[in-house]
């Protein structure tokens, strides 16, 4: 045995013959003990998944008319199944020059683009444009621009930066591209998510982790070239139309065995020619898909929201997690996007075998796509249609002094208010809060969403002003995120807690035309217009003709003509105000489904606070006036010594005390201004930091720290109307599948006497049946009785151009005519350079510059003298029939100029209401849901 095994022969035919048994213990394991395992992988390389995308789930009104729908269009998805590069990358160069040749667009979020030899990323484009507008250096880091924008608008400091973002966004609808959690632009935390992909960000790549640095948009471009095995010979254009598909397959993550949408709404065109080169693309499909539509373009906008792409930063939770394709819209706002989980499908899947050549040989498993669920709201479309033509009508002829038409009566704008170009209505059911209507102006078409929307037409969405936080903006919900002074509107809450502390609503009080406290007068219009007075009235006769002297009185518990107490069995002051503003559901959120922005009742902590804040703003502003260089020049003790002065705002001080602190202390305060500065802290700030009598009377009559939503004052004049049930607002009246939504039972308002609301609404009916009440002429002869309350809101402050650099070049020579503009500008562009920390923008630095030319005889009141002051707000809230409310209406006119001008939206919204609930009934058009 051992002489055969030394012989060549010998040791070949045992080598052969391990190998035979080693092959056939493998064989073995391969056909026996993994048979299962490797039947599945055989019969999967023949085996093809084809996907159908589920509709959405429609949103309709509560009749069941559809608001959004669906509508079918051809997508084109390419799957990359088992294909290499080179065949995939052949595949990706023929379907684009196809789409191209036909004009189709096809989805491109790759965020390099190359412009002759030079490469950039999008990202850093769109920081840097959104910097540039809004006047910024593009060098700024998210930090800088986020800070930047704090003390560009007066964002309070002691804010944290959640708050201040929303500060800024609700307030002053801006919307900075800054995640404040990480303190990043959302565009660098996209880059970062798509680099990521590739395994090319800084915090994976091994060179750029230590210098944190990213790669350039060339040497990522590059690097993806090699990722995706492109010919070297291929063009950097062709590789980049290469890339972008590739990219949306490989945006399809851990699900990518899936499809990718490349090309949504193709023409018919593109659909045959890629059909008869389906030989050649296998990988290709054209499928039909439903797309977002709303068949009543801009009807009910706000509420329904828009779709939008799903960012680099969100597609881990939404394609990874929930399984979305990386293309899918999803909603941005309003119901599409509270309800987003509802209102998407499942897909469906069908698993096919093919042949070699790709025919269908067999289906193995097939799953049905399943409709997401539809979502019935409680709006009424025709109502809410009426209430959009109604608001628009208002509009458009309250800017030029027209006429609104009506089926009730034609009413004339006596006067024109040009600016009067943004409002809201609302309309509630009295019984259960549901929304029956709610419009905001201006609007906008959600189908510009419903395939990705273009930049312009995004850019043509936004604020026309973000200097004034008033102007129109489409995109924003007026009715439910624009908190303003509710005037007149507020004197029914005013009415309850005197009511509820102890007044007469019979006994009658004298108007005496005026109260002054200090050296202003606190009256009425009446008695500012001529010197006159309403004489002696009640509780009724007041809220008829609005009389703020009866108010002034009935807030304070005192009789100002008599110099009497009114004998309240508790004592009234503005908490006990406050707190029955909030049992009306004013200042707190009202429970609807979509965003609202809430601004808490008045308090005194939160005066104080802003007296606090609005003093520091004043003296950072005007740092130049009272501080020392020496100061100036370190910022950070600018802002201690700042602080300091402001800490003695809750202390009060007297002016002697403040002057020889400012003198003792060291603070930095310029010797020549130490008087200035302190009678400026001491009358203009610390006396006025806690309440007042002023501010009684203010908020008494909805003026003042009172800020509220129509939509929060639609469900205060509903609780009035549903005998003090208060009950949270709600949009949705039922889901598909799970019936109609349970809602909370109300809370009543504390009331010792039910008749107290009673007497409240008594008056609401004169105002709009009395003899002099406000809205008599407008509801003459309408076919039920209403009851209301109108509001002039007053608004202080001066409306700011958006160039405040053009504003003064402009008015230069009147606000100095020894000034050249020459000078002006040389001197904004040293404060620039000096103190770029202080003046990062030339709408700040131009005023600077004005006054420190100007030697002292020009300050910002004197420069803003110009600007248009803002009219007043036009407030009408009403229900019907008064004595029995079905519906509760709140409208609001920003720079309406006076109430009654709000009133036929009002009218025009209940008639409706009127005329539908009557077809209802007759008809009985309620929808079964299933």
């Amino acid at each position: 045995m051992e002489k055969v095994l030394k012989s060549r022969y010998g040791q070949i035919v045992s080598v052969i013959t391990i190998l035979m048994i080693v092959l056939f213990f493998r064989l073995f394991i391969l056909t026996v003990m993994q048979n299962e395992k490797w039947a599945v992988e055989a019969t999967s390389i023949s085996t093809k998944s084809i996907y159908t995308k589920a509709p959405r789930g429609e949103i309709l009104d509560r009749y069941g008319r559809v608001i959004a729908g669906n509508t079918q269009a051809f997508t084109l998805q390419i799957n990359a199944g088992d294909s290499d590069d080179d065949e995939l990358n052949r595949v990706c160069s023929e379907v684009t020059a196809i789409l191209e040749k036909n004009n189709e667009n096809y989805f491109d979020n790759l965020p390099i683009i190359i412009q002759g030899n030079h490469f950039s990323y999008t990202y850093q484009n769109d920081i840097e444009e959104w910097l540039s507008d809004l006047e910024m250096p593009t060098t700024f880091t998210a930090q800088d621009a986020f800070d930047e924008l704090r003390v560009r608008y007066g964002i309070d400091e002691s804010l944290d930066k959640y708050d201040a973002q929303s500060e800024l966004q609700n307030l002053y609808k801006i919307y900075p591209p800054i995640s404040v959690k990480n303190m990043e632009f959302t565009k660098e935390l996209d880059k970062q998510s798509f680099l990521g992909k590739y395994g090319l960000d800084k915090a994976t790549l091994t060179e750029k982790k230590e210098k944190k640095t990213d790669l350039t948009a060339k040497e990522a471009f590059y690097r993806l070239r090699d990722y995706f095995k492109i010919d070297p010979m291929i063009s950097n254009e062709q590789a980049r139309k290469i890339i972008v598909i590739r990219n949306e397959m490989k945006s399809m993550g851990f699900r990518k065995y899936l499809p990718a949408d490349i090309a949504k709404g193709i023409s018919d065109k593109t659909i045959v020619e890629i059909e008869e080169r389906s030989a050649e693309l296998p990988q290709v499909k054209v499928v039909s898909e439903t797309m977002r539509y709303y068949p009543n373009a801009n009807t009910a906008a706000h509420i329904i929201g828009y779709l939008g792409q799903i960012s680099e930063s969100n597609k881990e939770h939404y394609v990874d997690t929930l399984g979305y394709n990386a293309n899918d819209l999803i909603g941005q706002d309003g119901i599409e996007s509270a309800y987003e989980t509802i209102l998407k499908g499942k897909d469906g899947t069908k698993n096919v075998q093919v042949n070699a050549v790709g025919e269908l040989v067999r289906t193995i498993s097939e799953t049905e796509p399943e409709k997401g669920k539809d979502v019935y709201l409680t709006i009424d479309l025709e109502l809410q249609k009426t209430a959009e033509d109604a608001l628009e009508q208002a509009l458009k002829q309250i800017q030029i002094g027209g006429t609104f038409k009506s089926e009730y009566g034609n009413y004339k704008y006596s006067k024109a208010f040009k600016n009067a170009n943004v409002g809201a209505v609302v309309a509630i059911e009295v019984e259960t809060g549901d929304v029956l209507a709610m419009a905001s102006a201006p609007d906008f078409d959600p189908n510009l969403f419903a395939t990705g929307i273009s930049k312009d037409d995004w850019n043509a969405l936004q604020s026309q002003n973000p200097r004034d936080y008033m102007a129109p903006a489409p995109l924003y919900n007026v009715a439910t995120r624009t908190p303003v002074q509710p005037g007149s509107t507020f004197k029914m809450v005013t009415a309850t807690a005197a009511l509820e502390c102890g007044l007469d609503p019979y006994m009658r009080l004298h108007d005496g035309g005026r109260v002054m406290v200090g050296n202003r007068p606190y009256a009425c219009l009446i008695w500012h217009r001529n010197g006159g007075s309403h004489g002696n009235i009640n509780l009724a006769e007041a809220l008829e003709v609005s009389c703020n002297y009866y108010f002034y009185d009935i807030a304070t518990g005192k009789d100002y003509y008599k110099g009497a107490k009114l004998g309240y069995r508790t004592p009234i002051s503005i908490d006990v105000i406050t707190s029955y503003a909030e049992q009306y559901g004013l200042g707190k959120s009202t429970g609807i489904e979509i965003p609202e922005r809430v601004v808490g009742v008045p308090t005194a902590e939160k005066k104080m606070e802003q007296m606090k804040s609005s003093l520091r703003s004043v003296l950072k502003g005007k740092s130049e006036k009272y501080f020392a260089k020496n100061v100036l020049k370190d910022e950070q003790k600018l802002s201690k010594n700042i602080d300091t002065i402001v800490s003695w705002t809750e202390e009060n001080p007297t002016k002697n005390e403040i002057v020889k602190r400012l003198t003792e202390m060291k603070l930095g305060v310029k010797e020549d201004m130490i008087d200035s500065l302190a009678d400026l802290c001491k009358y203009t700030y610390f006396n006025y930091a806690s309440w007042t009598l002023g501010d009684e009377f203010n908020i008494a009559i909805g003026q003042g720290e009172n800020s509220y939503t129509p939509l929060q004052m639609a469900n205060y004049i509903a609780t009035i109307g549903n005998k003090g049930v208060h009950n949270k607002v709600s949009l949705i009246q039922a889901i598909e599948g799970q019936g109609p939504i349970e809602k909370e039972p109300g809370t009543k308002i504390d009331l010792s006497d039910e008749r107290h609301l009673d007497q409240i609404i008594e008056g609401m009916k004169r105002v709009v049946n009395g003899p002099k009440g406000s809205l008599r002429s407008l509801f003459a002869n309408f076919p039920v009785e209403v009851a209301g309350k109108t509001g002039t809101a007053e608004r202080s402050g001066k409306m700011h151009p958006p160039d405040e650099v053009a504003y003064m070049k402009q008015h230069l020579k009147q606000i100095n005519p020894k000034l050249s503009w020459e000078q002006v500008e040389n001197e904004m562009t040293r404060l620039m350079k000096k103190e770029p920390d202080t003046y990062r923008t030339k709408d700040g630095a131009v005023r600077q510059a004005v006054i420190n030319l100007s030697n002292g005889t020009v300050d910002y009141e004197k420069i803003d003298i110009y600007k248009s002051n803002y009219d007043n707000f036009a407030w009408v809230l009403a229900m019907a029939p008064a004595d029995n409310p079905k519906i509760a209406v709140a409208v609001m006119i920003v720079q309406g100029g006076t109430a009654g001008y709000a009133a036929p939206v009002a009218r025009e919204v209940i008639g409706k209401y009127l005329q539908l609930d009557k077809t209802y009934e007759d008809f009985n058009l309620n929808t079964t849901i299933q």
